[in-house]
């Protein structure tokens, strides 16, 4: 979970190695978008973790905390400060688990298909 988590590093690294600013802002997110959702649901749909929707929701969760802090670290919203900050604290950390959650599911129906065969 922590490992899955961790991706969510990737963001502060595109925008340190300047691939943000190569390929844009949008492009950006579609593409660690994908890379992360093909990375958990591959790594848990493919391989043998006991319980891929618990195990990609609690990934979803860390991702959403590392998400915050390093949105903190980096102060990448400045001008989010206070009960503002914590409103959208929580609105991170619950649509990275929802994200996960969803992941876990769509990683289950992946190592349904794979079983069939």
């Amino acid at each position: 979970m922590l490992g899955l988590g961790s991706l969510a590093l990737l963001w502060p690294l595109a925008h340190l190695t300047g691939l943000s600013d190569a390929i844009g802002q949008l492009p950006t997110v579609l593409t660690l978008a994908a890379v992360v959702a093909v990375v958990w649901i591959g790594s848990v749909g493919l391989g043998r973790v006991p319980r891929p929707v618990l195990t990609l929701t609690l990934a979803g969760a860390v991702y959403g905390a590392f998400l915050v802090v390093l949105s903190r670290v980096f102060g990448m919203r400045p001008e989010v400060d206070g009960i503002l900050a914590a409103l959208v604290a929580a609105f991170e950390l619950g649509r990275s688990t929802l994200l996960g959650f969803l992941a876990g599911l769509v990683s289950l129906a992946v190592r349904n298909l794979v079983a069939r065969r």
